[in-house]
């Protein structure tokens, strides 16, 4: 690791140095998300830039983002982790790669808001990365690493005790909760909101520390289905997510998005939305800001709301 990142997993270690059970990290793997046909400055996708250049970059480099754009010295996101990581970063290189802990084993990855594909990393990367309980931007107060994941498990337990789920897994007490963290699960999580963040320190290098790519199977037989299945030594398919235009509603993401929906779906001539279709309207080109927005959202509801391309709909 570079200095920067020892320091930071240094400091985030020191705040709560309670341990989390023992062999939580033989079996939970961290999870980054990712769209492979969003472009990047250059005109070329995500994909295309993954393949090339062997490495995952954050929005400080890319300049895009599947959650909020704040790539900049200076502004909110270089704020919270000043916060967070003990002021270990100052340039844009070299800041920490965001994904999510599967502790659930969910096959959708753990923060699917983030992408319809994600990389496996390899066990050993969790001992560079730190962790919250609730993504970096509301700035939480619950942070550890794997040997000192007890602040964050607590967390997680108090929160099933509260509400009756976390990681969108209910159960009717704490100790039924970790027992059904160990069963296989072959449906999507769609934990859209409810995940623990996972801020991988000292870069990720797709021949080193990826074991594997999960890929939405809207790109079955489309030109990302090489891209992807050259990035790791194995490429699996998760249930994916599809919805009928018609299905997308206002309650959910605004008033703005049903029309898109059906927009996009005279667009293309398809009565169904999925990964790959959205992915098509984000890419034409003079999309504004404001529509890739939209668009994001309608990636949101298909993971709340759109059944497995798989089953029958």
């Amino acid at each position: 690791m570079t200095s920067p990142a020892e320091r930071a997993v240094a400091h985030v270690r020191g705040l709560f140095p309670e341990a989390g059970p023992p062999g939580l990290f033989d079996r939970a793997v961290i999870t980054v998300s990712f769209h492979p046909d969003r472009l990047v400055a250059g005109g070329r996708t995500v994909a295309e830039c993954l393949v090339a250049e062997g490495v995952y970059r954050s929005q400080f480099e890319t300049g895009i983002s599947n959650g909020g754009l704040d790539g900049v010295i200076g502004g909110r996101r270089t704020v919270w982790e000043q916060r967070m990581f003990g002021g270990a970063y100052v340039s844009p290189s070299g800041r920490p790669i965001y994904g999510g802990l599967n502790l659930a084993g969910h096959p959708d990855g753990a923060s699917p808001r983030f992408g319809s594909c994600h990389l496996v990393l390899r066990p050993e990367v969790s001992q560079r990365a730190t962790f919250s309980h609730g993504d970096s931007v509301t700035e939480p107060s619950v942070v550890g690493t794997a040997v000192s994941f007890g602040a964050v498990w607590a967390a997680l337990l108090d929160e099933v005790s509260r509400t009756g789920r976390a990681l969108n897994v209910a159960a009717a007490s704490a100790g039924d909760w970790v027992r059904a963290l160990a069963v296989p699960r072959r449906a999507p999580g769609r934990a859209l909101d409810d995940y623990v963040e996972a801020q991988v320190h000292g870069g990720v290098t797709l021949g080193a520390d990826v074991t594997a790519v999960v890929a939405d199977p809207s790109f079955r037989g489309t030109r990302y289905e090489e891209l992807l299945g050259s990035l790791a030594p194995a490429l699996d398919w998760s249930p994916g997510f599809r919805l009928p235009a018609t299905g997308f509603p206002a309650s959910l993401r605004g008033p703005d998005v049903p029309p898109l929906a059906l927009e996009i779906a005279d667009r293309y001539g398809t009565p169904v939305l999925d990964a790959e279709v959205i992915g098509r309207a984000a890419r034409e080109p003079g999309t504004t800001p404001e529509r890739l927005q939209l668009i994001k959202y309608l990636w949101h509801i298909l993971v709340l709301n759109g059944a497995p391309i798989d089953s029958p709909s």
